[in-house]
C-alpha cells in the first residue's frame, strides 16, 4: 500500500460560537475566537490517497486530477471566504478544524477516482492541526436561524 499527498493552502475566516449559549459561555470557552466579526487563518490541507500503483501508469492517482478536484471541490469555495457565512456546506456548523476536516471529507471521498481516500489534514496554523480518517462522527447543524439542531 502506497500513500500519496497533495498539499494545498486557502486563507479564510470564522467565528467560533455556538448559538445555543449565552455570549458570557461563548467567551469562556472560544475566547478571541469568538470575535464578533471572526479572524483569519492561512490554513494548509493535505489529502492523502491509499492504494497500489497502476501498473499502466504507475500511480496511485495522478496527482494532477486530484489537485483539481481539491481545488473546484473546497479550495474554490473557502478562499477568502467567511466561513460561517459564505460557504454553502458550512452552513450552521461551527467551522472548528475538527468539523472542517470532516466535511472536506465527506466532500472528497465520493470524488476520489483511484486508490481510497485515507485522511484529510487540516493545518489552522503551524501548531494547530487536525487529521481525520474517516471515522463516523455525527456534527451539529443549527438550522431555523439556529432554533434547533440536527446532526449531519
Amino acid at each position: 500500500m502506497l500513500y500519496v499527498t497533495r498539499r494545498c493552502h486557502f486563507s479564510a475566516s470564522h467565528r467560533l460560537y455556538n448559538p445555543e449559549w449565552t455570549d458570557e459561555q461563548n467567551d469562556a470557552v472560544f475566547d478571541k475566537c469568538n470575535n464578533l466579526y471572526g479572524h483569519g487563518h492561512n490554513y494548509v490541507l493535505e489529502v492523502t490517497v491509499a492504494g497500489h500503483p497502476d501498473p499502466e501508469t504507475g500511480y496511485v492517482i495522478d496527482l494532477k486530477k486530484l489537485r483539481d478536484i481539491i481545488e473546484k471541490e473546497i479550495v474554490e469555495k473557502v478562499d477568502h471566504k467567511h466561513l460561517n457565512y459564505d460557504v454553502d456546506f458550512l452552513q450552521g456548523i461551527i467551522p472548528t478544524a475538527e468539523n472542517i476536516a470532516v466535511v472536506f471529507w465527506n466532500i472528497l471521498e465520493s470524488k476520489i477516482p483511484s486508490g481510497k481516500l485515507y485522511s484529510v489534514k487540516l493545518f489552522e496554523s503551524d501548531n494547530n492541526l487536525v487529521e481525520y480518517f474517516g471515522e463516523p462522527v455525527s456534527i451539529k447543524r443549527f438550522v431555523s436561524n439556529y432554533a434547533s439542531a440536527e446532526l449531519v
